[in-house]
């Protein structure tokens, strides 16, 4: 790699277009796979745009995933820094082998395709819901705020087992745990109020026995309630904004793109390349993973060191000329390229199938029942929001 661009302190985040990586990280990821860049405290680490080196990073042990080594890739508060970094047993999705291993091992059964197949039903059921009352509403409506975020609200608190009344509350309470401008004593209460509802509920279903997640988590001998209830927490949280964001992205890429829709339409065994397409055209996940390096590593003709922070930027890397061909371009029969949405190797997100079976039903209801959904306002006029721990649209405003 060269230095002929700045370093630049951070992920850039800024776009000119929703479907558009930010500028600055094209510039990068064009002058090589990896990029030096200061994150928030003002250590000099790294940053990773090129697929291949992005794989070697996650699939590589020598790079940690622990959050009490990680550092922000964005502008924080020290102290929020350092609420971010906490890792009470349960964090699963923060720490490395052998305690990843067995809480990884403890739930990977309720993740699986089949498990997934069997909540098809439910998931149309819950869409067929909210599209109906955005109906009866009459347009035009908030394709986010009606739709999407619901949806994925619904599905990972009926797959956990969470009431209804108590849904909007975790929806409320949750929120400082996404924005990026929180302050340490709003993540503490964030967490806290989450972390002891989830705590009720378990001890709720320790009494009576119930065949959702956490009511199987409740059973298990050896594992102690507070780290049943966190695990529940960490589910919820990790999962709720990013699969939202993306079924909103996913739906305006379609809808921007008319002739990939029809093509959806007009073959509905398409539907599954449309979604793998989708997750890799509006990735999320717009800084991160983090891993730190626990030795020296030789990562192409880069030597990181060890101690040396490494973030992933996914939209760059599913956007990688060296493995997408036209790669900014979105095409639902795309063949199978391995995209990264869902990260690589041992912490692959756990929930990736639920969250690819919430979008094929939802896409198909959603485009049946409105056969002629499109946006309510010019496109220009559809602003995106970067100040959140995944990136997305502050609204959606649709008709039909």
């Amino acid at each position: 790699m060269t230095d002929a661009l700045p370093i630049p302190t951070g992920v850039p985040t800024t776009r000119r277009c929703p479907f558009e990586l930010p500028t600055e990280l094209l510039r990068l990821g064009e002058q090589g796979p990896l990029s030096r860049m200061h994150y928030s405290d003002g250590h000099l680490g790294w940053l990773v745009t090129g697929y291949s080196a992005a794989r070697l990073v996650l699939g590589d042990s020598r790079f940690s995933n622990r959050a009490d080594l990680a550092r922000m890739p964005v502008a924080i508060s020290s102290e929020a820094e350092q609420s971010r970094r906490a890792v009470p047993p349960g964090v699963f999705h923060r720490m490395d082998p052998p305690e990843h291993t067995r809480y990884r091992r403890l739930l990977t059964r309720h993740f699986t395709v089949r498990r997934m197949d069997r909540l098809v039903p439910r998931v149309e059921q819950l869409a067929d819901g909210r599209l109906a009352a955005m109906e009866r509403q009459g347009p035009p409506s908030d394709l986010v705020a009606d739709f999407a975020m619901p949806m994925s609200l619904d599905l990972l608190t009926e797959l956990l087992g969470v009431p209804d009344v108590t849904r909007e509350r975790f929806r409320k309470e949750s929120a400082a745990l996404f924005e990026l401008d929180s302050g340490a004593d709003e993540i503490t209460r964030a967490t806290q109020a989450i972390h002891e509802r989830f705590r009720e509920l378990i001890r709720q279903k320790k009494t009576r026995a119930a065949e959702d997640l956490l009511g199987h988590l409740a059973a298990e001998p050896d594992l102690p309630e507070d780290e049943a209830a966190t695990i529940g927490m960490v589910i919820l949280t990790a999962g709720f904004e990013s699969t939202g964001n993306t079924l909103a992205l996913g739906a305006l890429a379609l809808m921007r793109n008319p002739g990939q829709l029809d093509a959806v339409r007009a073959d509905p065994a398409v539907m599954d390349s449309a979604v793998e397409e989708l997750l890799r055209y509006v990735t999320v996940t717009h800084f991160g993973p983090i891993r730190t390096a626990l030795e020296d590593v030789q990562v192409g003709d880069d030597l990181i060191r060890a101690g040396d922070s490494v973030t992933l930027a996914l939209p760059a890397v599913n956007r990688d000329p060296e493995h997408f061909v036209a790669p900014d371009t979105l095409d639902v029969t795309r063949p199978a390229a391995h995209h990264a949405a869902f990260g690589y190797g041992i912490h692959q997100c756990l929930g990736q199938q639920l969250a690819r079976s919430l979008m094929r039903c939802s896409y198909a209801r959603l485009f049946d029942r409105f056969p002629a959904l499109r946006p309510a306002v010019p496109f220009d006029e559809i602003h995106v929001r970067t100040d959140k721990n995944t990136y997305g649209l502050r609204e959606l405003p649709v008709t039909w």
